[in-house]
């Protein structure tokens, strides 16, 4: 499997955070990926800019709507955007019905730099390549 070209890949970053939401953002512009943050998976919808994005970044726990219940209902409506979650609390049960539900990796807080970039390698296979956009 070939890297996404971070040029062509555009992220949704959504974490209630702001400090975590801005600072995540900013990584991943860092290694050339256009990415945009949302405080919350309610706000993600509610923009109309889903189809934009080829991958989700999102927080697991979140007033409103959950990490795990974005992917549901993306998985729902047959959207396959690969989506990766991340939590400070990681509980096995929590991780198992995440990957279940179709999440592309499932990270936990502080992770390093590298974990993200190995999460979005993994998500790359239904990332556009060059050719296509």
């Amino acid at each position: 499997m070939s890297e996404p070209d971070p040029k062509f890949c555009n992220i949704a970053v959504v974490d209630d955070d702001e400090a975590v939401r801005v600072g995540l953002r900013s990584l991943l512009r860092s290694y050339g990926y256009n990415a945009q943050a949302y405080e919350s998976a309610l706000a993600l919808l509610a923009s109309g800019a889903l189809g934009d994005y080829h991958c989700i970044v999102t927080d697991l726990q979140m007033p409103g709507m959950s990490g795990i219940e974005l992917l549901e209902q993306l998985r729902r409506t047959g959207n396959p955007l690969p989506l990766i979650l991340m939590t400070a609390f990681p509980e096995p049960a929590l991780c198992k019905r995440a990957l279940n539900s179709g999440a592309s990796c499932f990270l936990s807080k502080p992770f390093e730099a590298n974990e993200l970039l190995r999460c979005l390698n993994q998500a790359s296979g239904s990332f556009p390549t060059h050719s296509e956009e």
